[in-house]
């Protein structure tokens, strides 16, 4: 009788171990662990911040609804209804912008934390090496804000950008150029190239070399400057000597800060900074510069201003801020839209097994009135690249962006030229 007692405990114990087993399993599945790698520290701390924001509001609109915005997909909440309601779990990993710490990190997201899939990187050299490690493990690795164009010309299988590349950037430069000619009266000969020397960099300057010289343009001066740079007053020298018109600029937020207190110092005043986004749309370049960042044009991929087309702008914006009182930014805007479009993926999968989420996103086409983008929507093609992708200009004016290319698209008339730094207010 003794030993029946003990086998009735035993088997009672087993019982509820099983359940107890079951119940985490049953708990487990309603998880979906996507890793998201972004510099959390180090000189793009400040950009990382905000696209860890973004990421962050896009896992909560789909795990919890946004009932402001109800024609935002999954606004709904309550997880992915094609997998009985999961919930998505956001991995964070922190690359510094750091190639090599970007491809060990997405290896551990990948093989310690079970990642289904990859976000990331921001930076295009990091994104190169990162990308690498999930093609490897054939993992989904989307890319919502690297602008690098070769990064869709590796013969990748599972790599699948969002944004617009570079080669369409410094084209709309080009394009700007001709209508500020056309339209405004306004006519750019002499033009200077001064950009970082990361992959990101190095392949703009290619592209402008390249452009300018097809188009007819004067390239006075080309400078390729260290990225990190601790100082550029001898780079900043050379641009003003060489006197060019405008100056087209590629840096990251640390050196475009660095570089306009320079232009400040030492009295270079181009008609006009034209940036490739990067640094030049962080908050932190306004917040540092103050009416030093007025007037510079930078190439974007969103506005607030853009509203007046699109009310999901607004109504996602309005989310973002009330939360981190803070207005998206082009990458902020890009990182949310680049997980939302994941996210879509894998519920159209019904799965997260990589190859379902893999063919899931093959297949994608979201319309643009289901974006907070002004783009005509996402759609991806043999390469992995967005072909509905598209960029605006913005001008800094009183501290804020304002959309003035393309023309048809300006919520402001473009000022032209910058002030002199001894005659600006």
């Amino acid at each position: 009788m003794f030993t029946n007692t003990i086998k009735k405990i035993v088997r009672a114990g087993l019982l509820v171990s099983l359940g107890l087993s079951f119940c985490y399993s049953a708990y487990a599945q309603q998880e979906i662990k996507i890793g998201v790698i972004y510099p959390l520290s180090g000189a793009a701390a400040s950009s990382g911040s905000e696209m860890k924001n973004a990421l962050e509001l896009a896992a909560d609109i789909v795990n919890n609804g946004a009932k402001t915005v109800p024609n935002l997909p999954f606004s709904a909440g309550g997880g992915l209804p094609n997998l009985k309601g999961a919930k998505i779990k956001l991995v964070f990993a922190d690359h510094q912008g750091n190639p090599q710490i970007g491809a060990t990190e997405t290896e551990r997201l990948i093989t310690q934390e079970k990642v289904v899939a990859i976000v990331g990187a921001y930076f295009s050299n990091v994104t190169a090496t990162s990308s690498q490690v999930a093609e490897k493990y054939k993992i989904p690795y989307v890319n919502p804000e690297s602008s690098s164009s070769t990064l869709t010309q590796r013969g990748f299988k599972w790599f699948f950008r969002t944004t617009a590349h570079d080669d369409l950037f410094v084209h709309n430069f080009f394009d700007f150029f001709k209508e500020l000619e056309a339209k405004k009266g306004i006519k750019v000969k002499q033009l200077a190239t001064f950009n970082e020397n990361t992959l990101w960099g190095n392949e703009t300057t290619k592209l402008e070399t390249k452009l300018a010289a097809e188009k007819g343009y004067n390239l006075v001066k080309t400078i390729v400057y260290p990225a990190k740079s601790t100082q550029l007053t001898s780079e900043v020298q050379q641009l003003k000597s060489a006197n060019p018109q405008v100056v087209m600029q590629s840096s990251y937020l640390g050196d475009a800060i660095m570089s306009m207190k320079t232009y400040k110092e030492l009295g270079f005043s181009p008609e006009m900074i034209l940036a490739n986004n990067a640094g030049f749309t962080d908050t932190e370049f306004r917040r540092t510069l103050g009416k030093d960042a007025d007037y510079v044009i930078t190439r974007e991929v969103w506005s607030p201003d853009l509203a007046k087309n699109n009310p999901l702008i607004k109504q996602v914006n309005d989310l973002y801020n009330s939360k981190y009182k803070a207005d998206f930014t082009g990458n902020s805007s890009r990182t949310f839209t680049g997980l939302m479009t994941l996210v879509d993926a894998i519920n159209r999968a019904a799965s997260t097994e990589p190859e379902a989420i893999r063919k899931a996103l093959v297949e994608t086409n979201i319309p643009a009135n289901k974006l907070i983008m002004p783009w005509k929507g996402i759609k991806f093609d043999e390469h992995g690249q967005n072909v509905l992708g598209s960029g605006i200009l913005v001008q800094i004016i009183d501290g804020k962006y304002n959309t003035v290319w393309p023309f048809d698209l300006a919520t402001k008339d473009v000022v032209w030229p910058m002030p002199k730094w001894d005659q600006r207010k």
